[in-house]
């Protein structure tokens, strides 16, 4: 075939993806106002107006999927090994339950109730002790189409529900491995969100890391072992993986280990000087035996459960060397999202192709001016309302199931903080981030849009991928019909299918 109908062919196959690309999502028929918080200046941007798609926007109306008592779909069966596991199936990621069928994770952080004087107040007012909570908890989680608790939830109040066994919440657990390592080793520190470490670099070269390693993890894992349950666990969060790791261990004392391996690595690449090539190698080199040692150590604890990672953030999100890393390890990546309107398709394909594995959501949000809430804490976006946050969650949770490598979603979070709260950490101060305010009360407009996306979820995706399906089909279509233009150069160019 000749150059110049390779073009026209390679031409008319990309405008038929493009036509049919824009069949599958049409363009958002929405628009809300919202604003982000810039960093590092911790300001608020200018109010911008940005596009916004949901479930009723999807064509053909999805299909109701009867789900299992763990909220997995009935309609497809897949091995069933008691607990969680990731599995792809044809072009889709999926979790599979414990009953063996397709599962999507959406659920919800910190499912946990507040402990200020106003919020105590109210839970006693609303509740009277903790099992009503849990019981009135789960079911506002389980109406609203939500199968899961996400990290720092109560676990102990929800596994001793008795209701479990028949309608389940999965749930997951942070082990803060490195984070307890440091509180022992010493130089940590608190900034929001996370911990912070002596040059942003983490202990894991320590000679005993590994070996506490061993002991945190095995001290922390048995209660959960055998429960079908628990989803799976993170290992810490939103740990300094960054690429100025490299730089930063050479900082440290020359008696520091970290500073010592360092050192042994740069001779033994040949080099005087840090360069992007070498701190790109270094970051995998480090992250690698990070995630072997604590993976390592989840296993020999708990054979049954997958590993998650580390809840990666921020300009880790676009190192590719972290993810090559840890997916040799993980049986999913776990992201937190902040400051993105909707993950793009080259990103989620890029975190896909590099670990080899799907990616869950572990935190997002969008904070509502209705709430009466300073929102000065914290960080992603600020909407006008509490629909416009619902507007915020099916058009994010939409470009996930867009993905085909996302296997769940959790919202950050349960409760509002409190802001006369005088122990709340740095970046839970004072914003409106729960599906219930300090005092219990649900948001409603917020709550019935997320229930709309989380009862459609297999339904849109199963959408999504019978258009993908076509899609592919055509564009065999085109490929064929493009070899006969080619042999009959005389014949109707006009594509009729």
């Amino acid at each position: 075939m000749g150059g110049s109908s390779r073009r026209a062919e390679g031409a008319l196959l990309a405008i038929g993806a493009l036509i049919f690309t824009a069949a599958i999502h049409p363009a958002a028929k929405h628009e809300i106002a919202a604003r982000r918080m810039l960093y590092p200046q911790r300001e608020w941007s200018e109010w911008q107006m940005y596009p916004v798609r949901t479930v009723q926007d999807i064509r053909p109306i999805p299909k109701a999927v009867a789900l299992d008592r763990f909220g997995g779909r009935r309609d497809t069966s897949y091995a069933a090994s008691g607990f969680y596991y990731t599995r792809k199936i044809r072009d889709r990621w999926w979790l599979i339950d414990p009953d063996g069928h397709p599962f999507l994770n959406a659920g919800v952080v910190a499912v946990a109730p507040a402990h200020s004087p106003a919020s105590s107040k109210a839970f006693a007012r609303t509740f009277g002790t903790p099992d009503e909570w849990m019981r009135k908890t789960r079911e506002l989680l389980l109406a609203n189409g939500f199968n899961g608790a996400g990290a720092w939830s109560d676990v102990r109040l929800l596994r001793a529900s008795s209701a479990q066994s028949a309608q389940s919440l999965s749930y997951t657990i942070n082990l803060d491995v490195m984070s307890a390592y440091g509180v022992k080793h010493g130089g940590t520190y608190d900034v929001p969100g996370h911990k912070g470490y002596p040059e942003n670099t983490i202990f894991v070269f320590d000679p005993s890391f590994e070996s506490f390693a061993d002991e945190h993890v095995a001290s922390r894992t048995g209660p959960y072992r055998d429960d079908p349950n628990l989803m799976g666990y993170f290992s810490d969060n939103e740990l300094p993986f960054a690429h100025a790791n490299l730089d930063g261990f050479l900082r440290l004392p020359a008696s520091d280990p970290g500073h010592q391996a360092a050192e042994r690595w740069m001779q033994d690449h040949h080099a005087t000087a840090p360069t992007d090539s070498l701190r790109s190698e270094f970051l995998e080199f480090e992250a690698d035996l990070y995630f072997r040692i604590v993976s390592t150590a989840i296993r020999k604890a708990d054979p049954n459960h997958i590993y998650l990672g580390c809840r990666f953030h921020g300009q880790a999100l676009n190192e590719p060397e972290l993810f090559r890393a840890l997916g040799k390890y993980a049986g999913a990546v776990s992201v937190n999202i902040y400051g993105i309107w909707q993950l793009d398709s080259e990103t989620t394909a890029t975190w896909e192709r590099e670990s080899g594995k799907p990616f869950l959501v572990t935190e997002f949000y969008a904070k509502g001016e209705d709430s009466g809430m300073p929102n000065h804490t914290g960080a992603g976006w600020l909407v006008h309302t509490q629909d416009d946050r619902g507007l915020f969650y099916e058009n994010f949770v939409l470009a996930l199931l867009a993905s085909r490598a996302c296997v769940g979603w959790q919202w950050l979070k349960y409760q509002d903080n409190d802001p006369e709260d005088p122990h709340a950490e740095a970046s839970n101060r004072d914003s409106n981030k729960g599906i219930v305010d300090r005092f219990y009360k649900p948001y409603g407009p917020l709550l019935a849009r997320m229930h709309d996306l989380n009862r459609t979820m297999y339904g849109v995706s199963d959408v999504i991928d019978s258009a993908d399906v076509q899609a592919v089909t055509r564009d065999r279509q085109y490929s064929r019909r493009m070899a006969r233009c080619v042999a009959e150069p005389t014949q109707d160019l006009s594509l009729r299918f």
